[in-house]
Parts: structure tokens; C-alpha cells; sequence
């Protein structure tokens, strides 16, 4: 019998039914702007779609370009709900979806399991929606993908950079991270340190990245330093919060979108 994760925030963070998650997806991406080449990497947010998902969808409109070419995902984003040391791997042979099963990539933990800082742990990968919640929009802009997920735990971004040095590949590999930005922040707030974080990243500036500007800040801070490495440009796309799209504008999460080519 296959070992599959089964979804955790179906129903909460974006529809369980497969029809209106679908519509909801391709309206956010109709909405967005595609302009642009293919990237090899994204940055996009994680909280539920009537929050994020306006965001999202300028990311995942950038990454739909690159459709013919992917064959494999790498998705990294934080740990919530689990406290380890460096990253985990998961040992299912797919995440399964509202749209579907995404199988994992043959052989894309196994590549990483000999660095002392990452191992299995699916218990960890269980309840998380850091990743989850990108799974729908890369099933319906890419189609058919390898996946290898990745959670972040208490590591270095030098730890996160090997893990990305590893799974590297060329254009048949898409590296998409998993972050918000600011929370619970007045609007305003909100937005100033959203602006700083995202000129940060613009600028390839991980040491500039901390936990009160991105969740995300240590697979961000890896990312940002294997773009600068392999001699890739950074471009925000969009960067708005809670209070733009659906919640209360006193007490907001930020959200943004960058690609990078």
C-alpha cells in the first residue's frame, strides 16, 4: 500500500471540493500579472487563500511559464507545529490534494539524507500547511511533477543553501519557497517592514531577513544566498497583507511574491 499524506487544511485554509478550488485558483491567476520569462525559484505565501491567495497567484502566474520544462519541485517552507533540529524530509511516496496525489521525486530525500542535519519526519510534515497550501496551485499550473518537500527547522540558511545546492538542477527543477511576512502588525506597520523585507530580498540581503519580518526567514536566507551564487536576479511581484484582501487592517499578516531568473 502506497504511504501517502493525506491534506490537513482542506476545507480551511482552501476548498476540499476539487471544482471551486480550481476556479478559485485560476481566478487568482487570471487576476494576476504574468509578465516575465520563466523562473527558476519563487517565493510565495502560505496562509489561506482568501488571504494570501491574490498574492500568490502573481508568483504561480510567473511559474506557469516554465510548464514545459518542470519535472520536479523542490518546496521548502518553516515548521509550525514541530520543534527538530535542521530539515526534514518525508518518507511518503506522495501528498495527496483535492486535485489529486503528488508523487515525490524518486530518490529526492535519499540525495540529502547523508547530511547530518536533515532526516525523516513525516510526523512532522503531518499537520503542516506551510507546504500544503502550494500544492493545489503547482498541480494546476505545472501539471504532471516530482515533488521533494522540505521543512525547515532550527538550521542555518548556510544548512538550507547545501540542501538547495543538492536538488539544484537545471530547468527540469523549480524551487518555490514557502513564506509570509510581517503578523499582526497595524497596516501601516505592515507595510514599511514589508517594504524593507522585500527590498532585501530584491537585493539577494539575507542577513537583512529575520522571524519578525518572515516566518520563512531561514529557507528565504538559503534561497537568497544560492541565488546569489548562481548569478540570479530578484524581482518582487506583489506585496500586500491581510488587510488589503480580507481581514481587519489593525491587526495584519504580509504577504509577497518575488521571482527569481
Amino acid at each position: 500500500m502506497q504511504r501517502i499524506r493525506r491534506p490537513a487544511v482542506a476545507g480551511t485554509f482552501y476548498p476540499s471540493a476539487p471544482d471551486r478550488l480550481r476556479t478559485m485558483i485560476q481566478g487568482f491567476l487570471a487576476a494576476a500579472q504574468g509578465r516575465g520569462g520563466p523562473p527558476k525559484a519563487i517565493i510565495a505565501p502560505h496562509a489561506g487563500y482568501v488571504y494570501s491567495g491574490p498574492i500568490a497567484g502573481f508568483a504561480y502566474a510567473r511559474l506557469a511559464q516554465a510548464r514545459p520544462r518542470v519535472e520536479r519541485v523542490v518546496l521548502l517552507g518553516p515548521s509550525h507545529h514541530a520543534l527538530f533540529r535542521g530539515l526534514a524530509v518525508s518518507g511518503a511516496e506522495g501528498f495527496a490534494t483535492p486535485l489529486g496525489v503528488v508523487p515525490l521525486e524518486p530518490g529526492g530525500a535519499e540525495a540529502l539524507l547523508d547530511l547530518p542535519f536533515v532526516h525523516v519526519d513525516d510526523a512532522a510534515h503531518g499537520p503542516e500547511h506551510s507546504l500544503e497550501v502550494h500544492l493545489p496551485f503547482l498541480q494546476e499550473v505545472l501539471g504532471p511533477f516530482g515533488l521533494v518537500p522540505v521543512l525547515v527547522g532550527d538550521a542555518s540558511p548556510a544548512e538550507v543553501e547545501e540542501v538547495l545546492e543538492r536538488l539544484w538542477g537545471g530547468d527540469e527543477t523549480a524551487i518555490v519557497v514557502s513564506t509570509d511576512l510581517s503578523h499582526y502588525l497595524g497596516q501601516g506597520a505592515a507595510r514599511r517592514m514589508d517594504l524593507e523585507t522585500s527590498r532585501a530580498i530584491e537585493e539577494l540581503r539575507p542577513d537583512d531577513i529575520g522571524h519578525p519580518a518572515a516566518c520563512g526567514c531561514l529557507p528565504v536566507r538559503g534561497l537568497l544566498m544560492a541565488a546569489r551564487r548562481h548569478g540570479l536576479a530578484a524581482e518582487i511581484l506583489d506585496v500586500r497583507n491581510s488587510g488589503d484582501t480580507a481581514g481587519e487592517p489593525d491587526r495584519v499578516v504580509g504577504y509577497g511574491s518575488y521571482a527569481f531568473a
